[in-house]
């Protein structure tokens, strides 16, 4: 089993930036990681993952947003920039071994953020 805790999360302005961190109970280099986000009456959505040591980041954050896992570590970064009310939502870390078929095996409890305009 994999234990993930996210922290980080808050209340900024749009324009404002925050720093998600995710702390695993093992280590992870292996797994495949990421965020993901819910908004309310919205599907979950991948934001950020890295597979196979490539980060893949969403269109929808491009450009604001960079995933980071340092090597040999337990903790999973998301830095967030430029941030707008529609990227208010819970924000979930997770972990899946290899092959990493959906849906991935081990989640986090979440953490808000919220942008007000």
């Amino acid at each position: 089993q994999v234990q993930l805790v996210e922290s980080g999360g808050g209340s900024v302005e749009a324009g404002g930036s925050l720093r998600l961190s995710c702390a695993a109970s093992t280590y992870i280099d292996s797994f495949c990681v990421g965020w993901f986000r819910q908004a309310p009456g919205k599907e979950r959505e991948a934001v950020a993952t890295i597979r196979s040591g490539v980060p893949n980041v969403a269109d929808s954050v491009k450009g604001r947003f960079t995933i980071s896992k340092p090597y040999a570590q337990k903790t999973l970064y998301l830095n967030m920039s430029s941030l707008a009310p529609e990227d208010s939502a819970i924000y979930y870390c997770a972990a899946a071994r290899l092959p990493c078929r959906e849906p991935w095996s081990y989640w986090g409890q979440g953490t808000q953020v919220t942008v007000s305009s």
